[in-house]
């Protein structure tokens, strides 16, 4: 693998509004922080949410998009096209908080570039991106920019008070700040809409490295999420959100007729709850059984208060029977990459990022356009039966994803793009 060894000491440090858990952002942050230290570089953390170990964290409350007053102005600007002039005022406060804190962190640990995680992306906390691109601008701090999702990718946010905040700093236009996305569509939707130019770099997982067996922690797994004997597991490892589709997974499962559990990793995040009761609901309403599971996901093994087993992700998947992934829209799909990564086969719909940057690859998943099909149930019932069917899907999808997706792409274009940053 190419390292970034010719960088080796140089010190950068990261910035989201959470960096912790299993979110994609902090999950994907992980990845890259593996590749820049591997190459001997420094990596260091701030956000309102963190757990990287303290020598290397600046922790700032405001940075949190839960913070009640980053909350205040978020509502205030995301539910009328009119900004109280309170909210403004509280705007530039929590942004002079913010720049003072950047100050603080970059001073603390002598840092030569920042890398804004989806904080100059997504406005859940707008006076950290205000804050951020004027830091940069009054600094000549040069930054990375990793854009996750834009915040005209999501529909919520397009009726609002704050588009004179959204054009200045989602995402800044800057001399001395590179800018990453995911896909090909947000590389050129950023290049129409802002005029900015990009490096796309998608979402990685080690395959140079595949995934231990499972070993005896997991033989209980099943019967802890209720399963019986010969009953199919079903994963469907994401948020409980909207556009995640999580209904066409329920009415896979109600048509498979087969005995099965729709189990689901992730709770609704940052997007309430309603969506949540109506897969609930919809749940019941076809006779679905669904296990949601984030009480007993952790980033590592141990122990609840009361006794049960937490499980990581990868005790999950080694698991499932199958895989769905029927999102109506995603930035890139880490979960579609994990389940290449844990060997398990997948039903994933075709959205614009996958038909566009994915598929064209030669992956062999259970395709669907939208809506479950005869064809889409057929399918997935026949990996579920088939032992060998499923191996050999994925042993291929594995072969590809090690080509296309791997630790070696990102070290090759990340350590280059940082490298022409730095002028090394």
């Amino acid at each position: 693998m190419q390292d970034c060894s010719m960088l080796a000491g140089r010190r950068v440090g990261f910035i989201s509004t959470r960096l912790a858990g299993t979110d994609g952002v902090s999950l994907e942050t992980r990845k890259w922080v593996e590749v820049l230290e591997a190459g001997g570089i420094h990596c260091f953390f701030m956000a309102g949410e963190l757990d990287w170990p303290d020598e290397v964290s600046h922790l700032v409350p405001e940075c949190h998009f839960t913070h009640p007053d980053v909350q205040a102005t978020h509502r205030d600007c995301f539910q009328s096209d009119v900004r109280h002039p309170d909210t403004t005022v509280e705007i530039e406060r929590l942004k002079h908080v913010l720049k003072a804190a950047l100050a603080d962190f970059v001073r603390k640990f002598d840092l030569e570039v920042l890398v804004p995680e989806n904080a100059v992306t997504i406005p859940f906390n707008l006076p950290l991106g205000l804050a951020l691109t004027e830091f940069a601008m009054e600094t000549g701090m040069p930054m990375i920019c990793h854009h996750h999702d834009f915040f005209w990718e999501r529909k919520r946010f397009l009726y609002n008070a704050c588009w004179d905040y959204l054009r200045t700093a989602f995402p800044p236009h800057l001399n001395r700040v590179e800018n990453v996305v995911l896909n090909s569509s947000q590389s050129h939707q950023l290049s129409l809409r802002a005029g900015i130019s990009s490096t796309i770099i998608p979402n990685v997982m080690d395959f140079a490295n595949p995934p231990p067996p499972p070993d005896s922690y997991t033989d209980d797994l099943r019967a802890q999420l209720g399963f019986k004997d010969g009953e199919k597991f079903v994963f469907q490892p994401t948020r409980v959100v909207q556009r995640k589709g999580i209904e066409r997974a329920i009415e896979l499962l109600h048509r498979l007729d087969i005995p099965t559990k729709l189990v689901i990793s992730h709770a609704s995040g940052d997007e309430g709850d309603e969506y949540f009761v109506r897969v609930r609901e919809y749940a019941d309403l076809l006779n679905v059984d669904i296990v949601f599971c984030a009480d007993v996901l952790g980033g590592e093994r141990g122990t609840l208060a009361d006794g049960r087993k937490l499980y990581t992700l990868a005790d999950i998947y080694s698991k499932a029977d199958l895989v769905t992934y029927p999102s109506r829209v995603e930035g890139f799909g880490n979960a579609f990459l994990e389940t290449l990564y844990f060997k398990r086969p997948i039903m994933v719909n075709n959205y614009a990022t996958y038909s566009y940057d994915i598929r064209p690859k030669g992956f062999r998943t259970v395709e669907m356009n939208d809506y479950i099909t005869e064809a889409t149930i057929e399918e997935a019932r026949g990996i579920l039966e088939d032992e060998d069917l499923a191996r050999e899907m994925v042993e291929h999808n594995y072969a590809l994803a090690r080509r296309f997706f791997s630790y070696e792409v990102l070290a090759q274009r990340l350590c280059t793009l940082l490298g022409t940053i730095l002028g090394a």
